[in-house]
């Protein structure tokens, strides 16, 4: 069955836009708190991103969030020696290893994996020796999904950034060769990911419009949603809005078994 990892970074940028300078514990709405509504709204993991810079998810979050989460823990992180570290400290179930900028407003795009490869098998090998699945966020490149097995990842989280974006512009009309085609690509890689021997998950900019195609496509195992899912929690609450995405990704995956 398919699963929902839930990324409450977002709940975390509410809180510091409002308490900047302010111990975490002291600002609120509480990321940790988020978490638990997450969880009685039926997700499968919590997904948290500890950037270098600390824009959101502040440590003490991650301290919290590993001891308390019933559930999967996702730690997205560049590959820096002060990350695996921290990582190898408080050992998520995953470490999910993503490209960083600072002057980014989120993840723009997939890991160079290819680029860097010894770097990533020295990086998955301290993980993995800690006792985490490793996962790679990559673009829906083959080159990327080779590396990736060659680096001994576990995991690969095909970014579906351009498949949205090509959604968006195409109405969700998929007559329209240009969103077609990102869905194949983002399809293609899925099915190399497995034949590889890793585990396919999908993510980035997916919503409660756009997310039934991926959901359908063969194999995939998770998706993780963030944004949206905090959005419409504004409305309808955090519990209610996680279990509408999960109902959805459920009911399209079920169609296309």
């Amino acid at each position: 069955m398919i699963q929902l990892g839930v990324n409450i970074d977002h709940v975390a940028t509410v809180r510091q836009a409002r308490y900047r300078g302010v111990p975490p514990e002291q600002g609120e709405p509480d990321p940790v708190r988020a978490a638990h509504e997450a969880e009685l709204g039926g997700a499968d993991g919590i997904t948290m991103h500890l950037r270098e810079d600390r824009r959101h998810i502040q440590d003490r979050d991650v301290e919290l969030l590993r001891r308390l989460v019933a559930v999967k823990v996702n730690l997205e992180m560049a590959a820096t020696d002060e990350m695996v570290e921290i990582a190898r400290g408080i050992r998520p179930d995953t470490a999910m290893l993503v490209p960083e900028g600072r002057t980014e407003v989120t993840t723009e795009g997939g890991l160079d994996v290819a680029g860097q490869a010894a770097r990533m098998k020295d990086v998955v090998a301290r993980l993995r020796d800690a006792g985490m699945l490793v996962s790679a966020f990559i673009d829906a490149d083959d080159r990327q999904v080779d590396a990736a097995a060659d680096a001994g990842f576990d995991v690969c989280e095909v970014h579906t950034g351009p498949y949205a974006h090509a959604f968006a512009d195409a109405g969700g009309d998929f007559r329209r060769s240009a969103l077609r085609a990102e869905l194949e690509r983002v399809a293609h890689a899925g099915a190399r990911i497995r034949h590889a021997g890793m585990r396919f998950n999908a993510g980035h900019a997916l919503n409660y419009v756009n997310v039934g195609p991926i959901a359908a496509l063969p194999g995939v195992e998770e998706l993780h949603i963030g944004h949206a899912i905090v959005s419409r929690a504004i409305f309808v609450g955090l519990r209610n809005a996680v279990r509408e995405m999960k109902a959805l990704m459920t009911l399209h995956a079920a169609r296309s078994a």
